[in-house]
């Protein structure tokens, strides 16, 4: 799920000058704002010159009335995709692969069918989504199982293997030759973590621990493999799973992790975000080539203004501010990470309902471009 549109910026009517450092009441008040719209809660961290700034809103279960609290632990959605990343940059800078190898050399045998050729895709179009490969969870017959209404609340406990999610994707054409442009898809991301266990002989787990998050510290981060519970503290997640009825709200916590291996089922906090992020930017996770690497970017017409680099993206606020970003959905959250270039000013926020993507980059904007707090 991509959860940054074209219309919800539109819709965000960002306006002000670029925001000094220090004073998070805007941000605050666009929190409650979420809230107040109709997103259940809003957990989030900021890091700037003056420090550490944590706050929550709203309830993180809506039986209890229990709020959301500043330490939840959450699904991140697609950011995992930056992890990801950052661990075959740091392979590339090993010269254990190259981001110009075939998926073919990779992953032999795995891409092909229905006109896909895994001799014409790189890795490097693999992370910045340039491959023409069919989303998977574009697919209708898996929407209807996994994703949506009765199907999910009844699948949503099945164990999912990679493969069998990427061959959903190989059963349709390509949208376009590979490299035309870019296009999201989340059985790229899911192949590019297939690729971190052929390279490494060892599963992408374990390469996202030890290369990540043992060296950061970051002990809020999990990769869950199968696991259907969050980790505490959390809040519950909510999801409006039936188009026909928008006023249902369905408690949709409990998942299979499986189900977004490699493309969505990190499991982290506001903090260990801002920790991870903020390290990537200030070269403490990739040498100065890698991370040019990361940071050179295609355009993205589904987002004008944004272009994507691998495992991350770009955009520049109408204040001036420019972020490096990713955005994150599942059922039942929806996470935005975003930095300075220089990493010395980041944002990290969680919504525990998968609705609500038009209050994203009002936040957005009242942390990066509002004027400080008086």
């Amino acid at each position: 799920m991509v959860v940054f549109t074209a219309a919800a910026i539109t819709a965000a009517a960002l306006t002000g000058p670029a925001r000094a450092a220090g004073g998070h009441q805007a941000t605050r008040q666009a929190m409650d704002a979420a809230v107040q719209a109709g997103v259940p809660g809003v957990t989030a961290e900021a890091r700037d010159a003056d420090g550490v700034w944590k706050a929550a809103s709203g309830v993180g279960d809506l039986r209890t009335g229990a709020p959301r609290g500043t330490d939840d632990r959450f699904r991140v959605g697609n950011l995992t995709d930056t992890f990801v990343a950052t661990v075959l940059l740091q392979m590339e800078a090993e010269r254990r692969l190259s981001l110009d190898d075939t998926v073919e050399r990779r992953l032999p045998g795995v891409v092909r069918g229905s006109g896909n050729d895994g001799r014409a895709v790189t890795v490097r179009q693999l992370l910045n989504h340039t491959s023409g490969l069919f989303d998977y969870l574009a697919d209708p017959g898996y929407a209807e199982t996994y994703v949506t209404g009765d199907g999910f609340l009844e699948h949503r406990y099945d164990t999912l293997t990679p493969e069998a999610r990427v061959q959903v994707a190989l059963s349709h054409a390509p949208l376009f030759a590979p490299g035309a442009r870019h296009s999201f898809s989340n059985t790229n991301d899911v192949l590019a973590a297939m690729v971190v266990e052929k390279v490494s002989g060892r599963s992408y787990e374990a390469e996202v621990r030890d290369r990540i998050l043992k060296p950061l510290g970051l002990k809020a981060t999990s990769t869950p493999k199968d696991r259907v519970r969050l980790p505490h503290p959390s809040g519950r997640g909510y999801a409006k799973l039936f188009p026909s009825a928008p006023d249902r709200i369905d408690d949709v916590t409990e998942m299979n992790a499986s189900q977004g291996w490699g493309n969505g089922d990190i499991v982290s906090s506001a903090e260990d975000l801002n920790r991870f992020y903020g390290a990537l930017m200030r070269g403490q996770l990739l040498p100065p080539r890698q991370l040019a690497e990361m940071k050179t970017t295609v355009a993205n017409p589904d987002f004008p203004g944004a272009s994507y680099g691998l495992g991350i993206e770009h955009f520049t606020m109408p204040c001036g501010a420019a972020l490096w970003y990713h955005d994150g959905g599942v059922q039942g959250s929806i996470t935005v990470a975003a930095t300075t270039d220089d990493g010395r000013h980041r944002l990290a926020f969680n919504y525990n309902g998968s609705w609500g993507a038009e209050t994203l980059f009002p936040l957005l904007n009242a942390e990066f471009c509002a004027p400080p707090s008086p």
